[in-house]
């Protein structure tokens, strides 16, 4: 059985080749396939779904429009939102950052609005809430479907007319505040059950990006894996160099319910163990984690991601192998090396090369 040689992704540009088992992937994205010149930091994948939403990113963050960032736990919605501000005009001022879901509900508008000194018990001094801190900013709104019912008008009246009182005080207060807000619940499913507005629904759906599970990007999972066990070697001392191949193949077979968090933690629960310069992974607890084991052989496999990053490079290559800015030099490898991987997979001709 083979294994993943893996690189240190550390200085690497994001329209770089960086090596992964012989064969190579971009890190983080494939240029030629986003329209923009901009880096996504932190965002590692080149498949088509994700490809897409980073077409979405790049094409709204200069509006200043509102967006809504819909999917499943774990998907790195905090990502995207960043990648927004950051390719926005307002890049250079705050990006304010507030998980709905984790302030008590009773605490929330002071957190959203802030407060007088003396507004309720216990307030000792005047706050500022995260919409004047996020003046002139972008305020992001995580797990925005857990905001109260009785506290949406508000929100509402916030976003809309970017105005608002602190509690406690009868000022109205004016920002510029670019509104990103992000869910793992569906939201219209909540209207009809009556615990979430459709004004402010409509108000916050104007432009919508849904971020694709972790399943439906698989041959994403050996990038992710590099980036994160190189990243947290590196933090820890340690000097993994590869993954063992059969490992890989159970890492991208796996549902990964909880998505790239539960990847992530699961590598640096391996990367602790791991004693020698081999990750060391229990595949009968990644099966069990799994639930049914290995969900599907339809799934993509580790041979998969591979063909689809060597497709990939060929085509940016217009179908050049050798050469300046050929397939073998953007991915690393020599010539004839490639060659064999390129007979081997069972890539033709006529699907590179125009």
């Amino acid at each position: 059985m083979g294994s993943v040689t893996l690189i240190d992704p550390a200085g690497i540009p994001p329209t770089s080749f960086t090596s992964l088992s012989g064969f190579e992937h971009q890190a983080p994205y494939s240029a030629s396939e986003v329209s923009c010149e901009h880096s996504f930091e932190g965002i590692v994948g080149n498949s088509p779904t994700l490809q897409k939403v980073l077409r979405q990113v790049a094409i709204v963050a200069p509006t200043g429009s509102t967006v809504l960032l819909q999917g499943e736990t774990g998907t790195g919605k905090e990502l995207i939102a960043r990648a927004i501000h950051k390719l926005s005009s307002r890049r250079d001022r705050c990006f304010v950052r507030m998980n709905c879901a984790a302030i008590p509900s009773g605490l929330l508008e002071s957190e959203l609005f802030g407060h007088e000194k003396g507004a309720f018990t216990g307030a000792l001094i005047q706050k500022r809430g995260r919409f004047e801190l996020a003046d002139h900013g972008t305020l992001f709104l995580d797990e925005i479907g857990d905001i109260s019912l009785e506290l949406q008008p508000k929100l509402l009246r916030a976003v809309q007319e970017q105005e608002f009182e602190r509690l406690g005080s009868a000022r109205t207060l004016q920002v510029n505040v670019r509104m990103i807000a992000a869910t793992h619940r569906d939201l219209r499913a909540m209207i009809q059950d009556g615990s979430f507005r459709e004004d402010l629904f409509y108000r916050l759906n104007v432009f919508p990006i849904e971020i694709p599970p972790l399943r439906e990007r698989r041959e994403d999972i050996p990038l992710l894996v590099n980036y994160f066990v190189s990243k947290l070697s590196k933090q820890m001392g340690k000097s993994i160099q590869s993954v063992p191949e059969q490992v890989m193949q159970v890492l991208v077979d796996n549902p990964w319910r909880g998505n790239v968090r539960e990847l992530a933690n699961c590598l640096e629960r391996a990367v602790i163990l791991t004693r020698g310069n081999e990750l060391e992974v229990s595949l009968t607890e990644l099966r069990n984690s799994a639930g049914t084991g290995i969900i599907s052989t339809s799934a993509p496999t580790f041979q998969q991601a591979e063909y689809n990053v060597i497709l990939s490079a060929l085509r940016a290559a217009a179908g050049r192998l050798a050469g300046k800015g050929g397939a073998a030099e953007r991915l690393g490898l020599k010539r004839t090396t490639l060659q064999n991987k390129i007979r081997r997979l069972g890539i033709k001709k006529e699907q590179y090369y125009t």
